[in-house]
């Protein structure tokens, strides 16, 4: 039998309140195994997940404990173009990695929001935030289908590995439109399968809380954008993840 909605959430909730446990209690990170998209499905790839996607000069920027939470499969404050005085949201902000750097790069006029669900990710990313000086930060509970924060309030949404854990991605596209300012734009970092691959096959290549069973294809990544109303949508593969699955940046700018 299939998991419901509610049991996939709560699945993927666990595996990041195990692995921010992890990293508070010191007994390890992501290090492929205690991490969300860093399990064992990538055990063998763990390069391609987590602190090694930060050059050491982002590292050198943040606390131990930011570096040991990372869970991503990507960098989008590489790719999102930040600048002073914008205001950014991080769309499952776990530890606060996303955030704090992207603090640091909108300061000192600008602000960076993280939005989690799991309450041990956002102590977490609180004490990290404030271990790194950066007080232009504010993190919310939450879920990423259902944004808490106003339409038309955000310059540039990330997110790092987030969108494939969602029950419900069309509302998450929609949501982000919602809170993008006319001609905002996103820095998205996620997996992402070939066309070819039916929602069996990528199943079949390692689990929903590993970040494969749920991912779109870059069709319907495409197709979810132009339906939630952006434009100028790119959508690139840059490393494997699974066979026919892929590291991807995900680009998009809302309709002025």
């Amino acid at each position: 039998m299939s998991a419901t909605a509610d049991e996939l959430r709560e699945a993927v909730r666990r595996r990041y309140a195990d692995s921010a446990r992890a990293v508070i209690e010191g007994s390890g990170g992501c290090g492929c195994g205690s991490g969300a998209c860093c399990s064992e499905e990538q055990a063998a790839a763990e390069a391609k997940f987590g602190e090694l996607l930060y050059d050491p000069e982002q590292r050198g920027e943040l606390p131990d404990s930011a570096v040991l939470a990372s869970l991503g499969c990507g960098n989008p404050t590489a790719v999102a173009e930040l600048r002073e005085g914008e205001v950014v949201l991080d769309l499952g902000s776990g530890g606060g990695i996303d955030v704090i750097l992207s603090a640091k790069r909108v300061a000192p006029t600008g602000l960076a929001f993280g939005l989690d669900m799991t309450d041990e990710m956002l102590a977490l990313a609180r004490q990290n935030a404030a271990e790194a000086g950066a007080d232009n930060v504010h993190f919310l509970k939450g879920v990423i289908e259902q944004i808490p924060l106003p339409a038309d309030s955000v310059d540039v949404v990330i997110s790092n590995c987030v969108i494939n854990l969602s029950v419900d991605k069309p509302a998450v596209l929609t949501e982000i439109a919602r809170v993008l300012k006319p001609g905002g734009r996103i820095g998205i970092s996620d997996i992402v399968a070939e066309d070819h691959l039916s929602p069996e096959q990528r199943s079949e290549r390692g689990s929903y809380v590993g970040c494969i069973a749920g991912a779109l294809s870059k069709g319907e990544y495409e197709a979810g954008l132009e339906a939630a109303g952006f434009e100028a949508i790119d959508v690139t593969f840059t490393h494997r993840a699974a066979d026919g699955m892929y590291g991807t940046i995900v680009k998009g700018v809302k309709h002025s």
